[in-house]
């Protein structure tokens, strides 16, 4: 089976992450694309509790798309996401000799020589790199990472935005959750 993970924050999951992931379906083949909620993300100060929200968000996302799934392999550790970590439990999990499929933001691979021993994903990983705003990537700062920067529409939605202005750029259950719950109030 070909697959690609979307590892993310998720706080919440938007619209934009899923067109992101229905589009490398229809461009680029795969027959999943597999969204893993982190628990604790390194670079970022999420609250921990948020954790089983953010994964029940995923769930609801994408309840409808047979061709999505969501893997508890962050959630379940409890303690920090490290991106290496995971990329080496799916492909064992999954029997993949290759390299992981893996769609990240422009926001997110402009850092990625800070992430944990991210030397050892060059040879593990395959980035497809979504553009974010007008995130400029400049080859030489990647040497040996091997990615594709994708060509699609830009959308411009936001996570943060969803949270501090009460936005809606969500699906319709995952709005209804965050009401509900009263998250980000």
């Amino acid at each position: 089976m070909t697959i690609c993970v979307f590892p993310g924050t998720f706080n919440p999951i938007h619209l934009a992450h899923l067109k992101m992931a229905q589009f490398v379906l229809e461009n680029f083949g795969f027959e999943k694309v597999i969204f893993i909620p982190s628990y604790i993300p390194p670079h970022k100060q999420v609250d921990s509790s948020l954790a089983k929200h953010r994964y029940n968000m995923v769930k609801l996302a994408i309840k409808n798309n047979s061709r999505f799934e969501i893997s508890d392999i962050e959630y379940k550790s409890e303690g920090k996401s490290y991106t290496l970590i995971t990329v080496k439990k799916i492909k064992e999990l999954y029997n993949i000799d290759s390299r992981l499929n893996f769609i990240i933001g422009t926001d997110a691979f402009k850092n990625i020589k800070t992430w944990y021993k991210s030397e050892e994903l060059k040879d593990l990983v395959h980035f497809l790199v979504f553009p974010r705003n007008d995130d400029i990537i400049n080859s030489s700062d990647f040497e040996g990472y091997d990615y594709e920067l994708v060509n699609c529409e830009k959308l411009n939605i936001s996570s943060t935005d969803i949270r501090e202005n009460h936005k809606t750029e969500t699906t319709k259950e995952v709005n209804e959750y965050i009401f509900e719950s009263k998250l980000y109030d």
